[in-house]
């Protein structure tokens, strides 16, 4: 019988707690907040909030106004049957512990834990429910409000877990676990991008790529080679991304959702090689399948305007799936990648071409009420190097220091790197203040 060190409940604690993508510091606030003007007096400080979560993390059991103001926390009971200090079943605690995959007892029922726990104990009885599980999982962490480096924290031991199940899971099931491997791979890659790790971004994308062949989808083939052409573009070699953005659309037919960001890519790489005649081809081409009513690739919208993914999905419970005996490829439903990146891109483009005043008009047009999150971050510092290349200092000063907070307050690490690139009067001023 498996066991552990830590006690269950400290288990669970620390298990929540990276579900919801906290440090120790940021549930150490919320636990201040919980306490109330009252309460708050008996607590220490950050430093010493984020000591006590370590503590109790490690097996020192909180005090009872302490583990009452934890469980308002987490919004969830002391006791009952998805409570902190007595829950689920310990076996649940056990695999998210061992697996380090996110634990979210308010999306999944008892059952839907107990038969994916026992698929990680004997893959042989991974099935499509097991499949629907980790979907539900991946869907839940595809969103553009969340820290990238958080969530290649929870995206990455779900990489693993699925890595485990498919080498002894049956020849279905196994095909779906490895295209949720490479969609999860592909997840976690864009991430470390965001997060300023261009050599993680890299190597994960590899990890996307050999899943995705593996798998025999073409159409993840062609989403993790587009989105390798957008990892080579910091690299500066136009010609590999311009190559990588082709052979992406030469795994799909131009009506599938890849093809829009593979062209966007595309353009990017004529851009950097000064090439305007054939970037704007690209563009026209997508603008063209836009207005044809080409279904748009998720990850390729206008910059943070469509609504944070997962909203329009239910979990486990409820969801609707096929019934068994349902043809492979109707039986997962493809992940939807972050969306917001289509306009950053294309501005890109007009930026690199030197036509700020166009990269402008197309970001202010898009940018009003886009959802707080790192790829507006990265719109607006994009807004910014267009209008420090326009000449307009103030509003580039202004818009930059808007951006620097929202990435700051997101972990958008790529935002901050392009509001490095601004060139003219506006650094000498832009973050003073």
């Amino acid at each position: 019988m498996i066991t552990i060190d830590t006690p269950l409940w400290a288990a669970r604690l620390r298990a929540r707690r990276r579900a919801h993508l906290w440090s120790r510091r940021e549930l150490g606030e919320r636990v201040a907040e919980a306490a109330g003007d009252a309460g708050r007096d008996r607590l220490p400080g950050p430093d010493g909030m984020a000591g006590m979560v370590a503590s109790w993390e490690a097996g020192e059991r909180p005090d009872e106004m302490c583990a009452e103001w934890l469980c308002r926390a987490f919004d969830a009971d002391e006791t009952g049957e998805r409570g902190l200090f007595g829950g689920e079943a310990a076996g649940t605690t056990l695999w998210h512990h061992l697996t380090g995959v996110p634990l979210m007892p308010e999306r999944f029922s008892p059952d839907d834990e107990e038969r994916t726990g026992r698929a990680i104990e004997d893959p042989a009885r991974a099935d499509d429910r097991t499949v629907a599980y980790f979907e539900a999982v991946l869907d839940a962490y595809t969103r553009t409000d969340m820290r990238p480096a958080g969530l290649v924290g929870a995206l990455a031991p779900v990489f693993g877990a699925i890595q485990g199940l498919r080498r002894d899971a049956g020849p279905a099931v196994r095909r779906s676990l490895l295209r949720l491997s490479s969609q999860d791979a592909d997840l976690v890659s864009r991430m470390y991008c965001e997060a300023g790790d261009p050599e993680a971004a890299l190597a994960w994308s590899d990890r996307a790529l050999r899943a995705a062949r593996e798998a025999g989808d073409e159409r993840l083939v062609a989403y993790a080679l587009a989105h390798r052409a957008g990892l080579e573009e910091s690299r500066g070699d136009p010609g590999e991304v311009i190559g990588l953005a082709v052979a992406a659309r030469e795994h799909v037919t131009p009506a599938e959702p890849p093809t829009a960001t593979a062209r966007r890519h595309e353009a990017q790489g004529h851009a950097m090689a000064g090439e305007e005649d054939m970037c704007h081809r690209c563009l026209e081409e997508c603008a063209e399948e836009a207005a044809a009513g080409t279904p748009e690739t998720p990850g390729a919208s206008a910059a943070g305007t469509s609504e944070t993914l997962g909203a329009s999905r239910s979990g486990v419970e409820g969801a609707a799936r096929p019934e068994p005996g349902t043809p492979d490829d109707d039986r997962l439903r493809p992940i939807e990648y972050p969306a917001g990146l289509g306009g950053a891109l294309a501005a890109g483009c007009l930026i690199d071409l030197h036509h700020p005043a166009d990269a402008i008009e197309m970001l202010e047009r898009e940018l009003p009420g886009a959802p707080a999150g790192y790829v507006t971050a990265y719109a607006m510092a994009r807004l910014a190097h267009a209008y420090a290349d326009a000449h307009e200092d103030e509003r580039s000063a202004a818009t930059a220091r808007a951006a620097l907070a929202l990435s700051r307050r997101t972990g958008a690490t790529r935002a901050m790197r392009e509001l490095l690139l601004i060139r003219g009067e506006a650094p000498r001023w832009m973050f003073a203040g």
